[in-house]
């Protein structure tokens, strides 16, 4: 499946990443047993208004279709087995990732893949789902109609970007719809509480300013403050330069041309999807513009590869361990303590 410029900024084609994919592939798509059919009714039916309208649950969803990139992550998390989950990119029978394996295996979870360039409505009916997740998604005022026409459509969260909703927003919202709101509260608060810890125990990151960004054939890209990606950062102390907002927009990240290399210039720079930097890392260390950036110079520069750039992309309760584990020992070497 070829994939625009905006598809590859949400991720990468991870050359090195559909090299470790592992988990579930496809399958015909199981009920929600184990999940939100298996629980009390109580507390519906739930009403969640979005972005683009409102969904109202009537009872507990027994097939659940994911249309979102990663949200089958926190329909996982939250206990539920996806009856379809969207693929995003990686080997083309795969949407479990490794970070979601195990709960995957803990419900016999075996989504169908939803292979879809855009979202496409007769491929969702399919799946005869009960409600439809697509919290990062695609979903639009053109498509959420004809969405929600077949089942309950949870869409993007009001008050962000497009694809800018944080992960605490996208589990709560996942939460909400499958009538496990407590779980959900629980996910998202331990979570917190872990990148508290990192902050707590690295205060020399406070209010410095990161950049993080990508480096394509003909431009360089940065994401700005209300893309998850950069939200990491700021979880951990961090600061985004205003200047990306102002960039970007009402997208979640601005394109610069690599004459515009010098608004890289921050106290760390973060290379996101290097698998779809042609020539990877040793592009961006051998570039002669971007060599000259101090951060680069000096080694507060930070390369996410392989397994780490794959999780880093998804932004979601199950991924973001795997990311902390990985990034945090990078950052402290890029920004020690005094």
């Amino acid at each position: 499946m070829e994939l625009t410029r905006r598809q590859m900024l949400l991720g990468s084609l991870a050359a090195a990443g559909g090299a470790v994919l592992a988990g579930c592939g496809a399958g015909g798509g199981s009920a929600a047993g184990g999940g939100a059919g298996t629980t009390a009714a109580a507390g519906f039916p739930v009403t969640i208004e979005g972005k683009l309208g409102t969904a109202t649950v009537p009872q507990a969803p027994r097939r659940v279709a994911s249309v979102g990139y990663t949200d089958h992550d926190a329909i996982l998390a939250l206990g539920v087995a996806p009856v379809a989950a969207r693929y995003w990119y990686g080997a083309e029978n795969t949407v479990v990732q490794p970070w979601a394996s195990a709960a995957a295996r803990a419900l016999d979870a075996a989504p169908a893949v939803l292979t879809m360039s855009s979202i496409e409505p007769e491929k969702i009916a399919a799946q005869r789902p009960d409600l439809v997740v697509g919290v990062y998604s695609d979903l639009d005022a053109q498509n959420y109609p004809v969405v929600s026409a077949i089942a309950p459509t949870v869409g993007p969260a009001k008050g962000f970007h497009d694809y800018g909703a944080p992960w605490q927003e996208q589990t709560r919202l996942v939460g909400r719809a499958l009538g496990r709101t407590d779980e959900a509260d629980r996910l998202v608060g331990e979570l917190e509480a872990r990148f508290a810890a990192v902050r707590d125990a690295n205060p020399q990151w406070a209010g410095k300013q990161v950049a993080v960004a990508t480096r394509g054939a003909d431009s360089l890209s940065v994401f700005a403050s209300q893309d998850p990606r950069s939200r990491f950062f700021t979880s951990l102390g961090f600061v985004v330069p205003p200047r990306y907002d102002e960039l970007a927009g009402q997208s979640f990240y601005a394109e610069l041309s690599f004459e515009q290399y010098a608004e890289l210039d921050h106290d760390l720079v973060v290379w996101d999807q290097l698998s779809f930097t042609p020539g990877g890392r040793a592009t961006v260390e051998r570039d002669p513009l971007l060599s000259r950036l101090p951060a680069m110079r000096e080694g507060r520069a930070v390369f996410l590869e392989g397994g780490t750039e794959l999780a880093f992309a998804w932004q979601t309760v199950l991924s973001l361990p795997a990311v902390l584990d990985a990034v945090v020992p990078a950052l402290e070497r890029a920004i020690p303590r005094a």
